[in-house]
């Protein structure tokens, strides 16, 4: 992959990404790159999906976040502020899984940070759609902060679950923190807009954007994404499992 950082983003997607919360920004990878990392995972155990930091050992995981166009769309969003890797997932939902959802959801309950600067790269490793459980987001929600959330109730359409991790601050201070699959009180569904992604497009979004996906109602279609979490150096990531962030160039 080359190396070059290249700033791929029009001041007009910059804009876009303002005004909405999110861009859908072309061609990120190339057909043969995104292949050779599903090749690649294909011949892996896939319980060491769930680990989150992936990227900071095995370097088909660290050439996908790592991209030069990734990373050079961060350097653009970042205000050329250096991006940091949070965290990484490699999410596979399978045909006619519908319960296989994530709620819609604001990363930030998930990731506090501050100052809260947390941006994710949500990487279409196959053709994505509705159909499929593809990503889906309500446009310009990033415009009213943190919503008021539940616990998530509707396992018909989303995973439902619960867990509890430490948390640090600067100085030191340690405390545990219960989180849980969200539901955002009062959202109205008419505004989620399920977004088409083509194979090696991706999503840049928002920390405070409402953003989710439905079950797999495809008869035959895997639907493959690669998210990547990013902050800018100097923010301060609370959740201790994942405070060692890594620079991303």
């Amino acid at each position: 992959m080359n190396e070059t950082h290249a700033m791929i983003l029009s001041q007009t997607q910059i804009n876009r990404y303002n005004e909405d919360g999110y861009i859908v920004v072309p061609d990120l990878l190339t057909e043969d790159e995104v292949d050779d990392f599903v090749a690649y995972e294909v011949r892996q155990d896939p319980e060491r999906r769930n680990h989150l930091d992936n990227h900071k050992h095995n370097e088909h995981w660290a050439s996908v976040a790592k991209h030069p166009h990734i990373v050079g769309s961060m350097l653009q969003i970042l205000n050329t502020k250096r991006p940091m890797i949070v965290q990484t997932m490699y999410l596979e939902k399978r045909p006619a899984e519908p319960g296989k959802g994530t709620a819609l959801h604001q990363d930030s309950h998930y990731l506090p940070n501050e100052p809260n600067t947390l941006t994710a790269c949500w990487l279409a490793m196959s053709d994505t759609d509705g159909e499929n459980g593809g990503l889906c987001v309500v446009p310009r929600s990033h415009r009213q902060g943190l919503y008021k959330t539940h616990k998530a109730t509707n396992s018909k359409d989303h995973q439902v679950w619960e867990s509890e991790h430490l948390m640090r601050d600067r100085s030191g201070k340690e405390w545990k923190e219960k989180f849980y699959s969200f539901e955002i009180d009062g959202l109205d569904l008419t505004t989620v807009v399920n977004l088409e992604v083509p194979k090696g497009s991706g999503v840049i979004f928002s920390s405070h954007t409402i953003h989710g996906s439905y079950g797999n109602r495809s008869p035959n279609r895997v639907r493959r994404a690669f998210a990547t979490h990013f902050v800018a150096e100097g923010t301060w990531v609370f959740r201790a499992d994942v405070q060692n962030v890594v620079p991303a160039v």
